[in-house]
């Protein structure tokens, strides 16, 4: 199914051509129509800035170049109406037949509407969440999970082969860190008077794990000396945190096809060859006791540890090792992190030691994904581990529904703080964004129920008698679907999906309460028909969207 976007920006290029071939404009270069949808529906279905940006090298008047291209439309041309609007713009209608016949198109083609068909696809890995594996996941995590997830179903949907993957930080100092903690809340559960070190985590879920230990295991780790019941226990303690991970994400609709295991890069050697590769290109040193990357020799300000003199490596060291095996070893063609926002000090050096491993960086993308502050009445706070507010994400998924957590974090761009209202998350009305859309969805279900039950066969309605101006924005804002997934996915930007959805549900209230679908007159039953045909487009569009983020699609409400 070819775009509209296509077909508009196709006639303007042959308008373009026709004008230069017949003498009307000097020759020149251009590599797009620059077109865009106006905000302003009085202003077209599309607009060109094309004759702004040519007439500086052209030497003329916009208003002049757009006259000459609006005369050399194709006679042939989903385009049926062109008007030229100051300083500059082109502003294109669409032929309102052509339209109704993608009515059909967009019904035949069902939950596949929207895909794209690029040339170009490729074997892309999108990391993210990939808490430590000390507790279980919070709220702080959830805009994160959600981004990723809705990227890879976008990414999917514009062609590509897509690998979600969980990065498992299961070594170094925090998971020593993790089994001293979880052996002495295991030892305080058999009764022993001990308190929990400073620096230790304190969190309720280490105390579960540890009791689910006991009542499985006993008092077996008591028999132990400590170092060896610190790391048997934790063998135990981190793959029940990690089955607490996956029952988190899993809440959130979030499901990974690779849990990547930070250990494996060292038992398996991995880690050892990336180190040897950069030792063998002259960017390591051994410097008080440590092993260090020579930044600077790469344009950084200052060098980077990598192997603390403890002998353990550094986490900007298994990073490295980490993509050295994403590109090297898994060969993708683009790997995407989602990284908390502050992170962002650690993108250039990592860049640029790929670069130095000979790996293009600008095949590594990283979003970054500012902080949520959660509003509850008049009050609003960011929530942290240091502060001691965190909540549970799984007690957040239970309050106000996983599709609210989902479109509400998805809601805004990943650049822009977000403020999440608890409150508005549950109200069920028009100003809950969640609710206006899914409502969209299910009063859709409940026109076409209602045609059912008056056993309307609406498969043979003939869509060209629709002409209502509702109708035609309707159609107009369902087309443009594949649009805001190329766009999403572009700009690697999965908040286009929200937006667009409101904006959809918008003008289906909006045809709905201009246009009666089922009328109980017999002389309405071929207007009925088209507006069901139109109805049931719209179910597929809307219910697409919310698939593409990983909400239900409810048929009541």
């Amino acid at each position: 199914m070819t775009r509209a976007s296509e077909i508009v920006s196709r006639d303007l290029l042959k308008a373009f051509d026709s004008a230069i071939e017949k003498g009307d404009l000097p020759r020149t270069n251009i590599s797009d129509a620059a077109i865009e949808r106006p905000q302003n529906t009085d202003h077209g279905d599309f607009a060109t800035s094309l004759p702004l940006k040519l007439a500086s090298d052209m030497k003329m008047s916009p208003m002049v170049i757009a006259e000459i291209l609006s005369r050399h439309l194709p006679k042939e041309s989903i385009i049926s109406a062109s008007q030229v609007a100051p300083p500059g713009f082109l502003n294109l209608t669409l032929d309102p037949k052509w339209l109704f016949s993608q009515i059909h198109l967009i019904r035949n083609a069902k939950t596949a509407y929207g895909n794209l068909n690029l040339s170009k696809r490729k074997k892309i890995q999108i990391e993210y969440v990939s808490a430590n594996p000390t507790g279980r996941l919070h709220v702080a995590h959830a805009r994160g999970a959600v981004i990723g997830s809705a990227l890879a179903n976008l990414l999917k949907a514009a062609g590509h082969t897509v690998e979600e993957e969980y990065y498992l930080h299961d070594a170094g100092n925090q998971i020593e860190k993790f089994n001293k903690s979880l052996l002495v809340r295991y030892k305080q559960i058999a009764g022993l008077d001990i308190e929990l070190p400073e620096d230790s985590y304190p969190g309720e879920d280490i105390s579960d794990v540890a009791k689910t230990i006991w009542d499985e295991e006993g008092d077996r780790y008591l028999q132990l000396d400590e170092s060896e019941a610190e790391i048997s226990i934790g063998s135990k303690g981190i793959p029940k945190m990690i089955e607490g991970i996956k029952e988190d994400l899993e809440s959130l609709r979030v499901q990974f096809d690779e849990w990547f295991s930070e250990t494996s890069l060292y038992t398996q050697g991995q880690f050892e060859t990336c180190m040897k590769s950069l030792n063998n290109k002259g960017l390591t040193t051994d410097r008080d006791g440590a092993k260090w990357l020579v930044s600077t020799k790469l344009g950084e300000e200052k060098d980077n540890v990598l192997i603390r003199t403890s002998g353990t490596p550094t986490y900007f060291a298994s990073d490295i090792a980490y993509h050295f095996n994403k590109f090297h070893q898994r060969n993708f063609a683009e790997v995407i992190d989602v990284w908390g926002a502050d992170h962002q000090g650690q993108i250039g050096r990592l860049r640029s030691a790929l670069d130095a491993l000979e790996i293009d960086s600008t095949k590594l993308k990283i979003i970054l994904v500012q902080m949520v502050r959660f509003k509850k009445g008049e009050t609003s706070e960011k929530l942290s581990k240091r502060k001691g507010n965190v909540i549970p994400l799984i007690d957040l998924v239970n309050e106000i529904g996983v599709d609210a957590c989902r479109f509400l974090f998805l809601s805004r761009s990943n650049e822009s703080q977000l403020e999440f209202d608890l409150d508005l998350a549950k109200q069920q009305s028009s100003e809950n964004p969640v609710y206006y859309v899914q409502y969209g969805h299910a009063r859709i279900c409940s026109i076409l129920r209602l045609a059912e039950e008056r056993n309307i066969d609406f498969s043979n309605g003939d869509v060209s008698i629709l002409g209502d101006p509702t109708e035609l924005s309707l159609i107009n804002k369902m087309l443009e679907l594949p649009d805001v997934i190329e766009t999403s996915v572009g700009n690697l930007e999965a908040h286009h999906l929200p937006h667009y959805s409101m904006e959809l549900a918008t003008a289906f209230h909006t045809f709905y309460q201009n246009c009666r679908v089922v009328s109980s007159e017999k002389c309405d039953l071929p207007i009925s028909k088209a507006r069901l045909l139109l109805v049931d487009a719209a179910r597929l569009v809307l219910g697409r969207c919310l698939k593409l983020m990983n909400m239900t699609a409810p048929d009541k409400m």
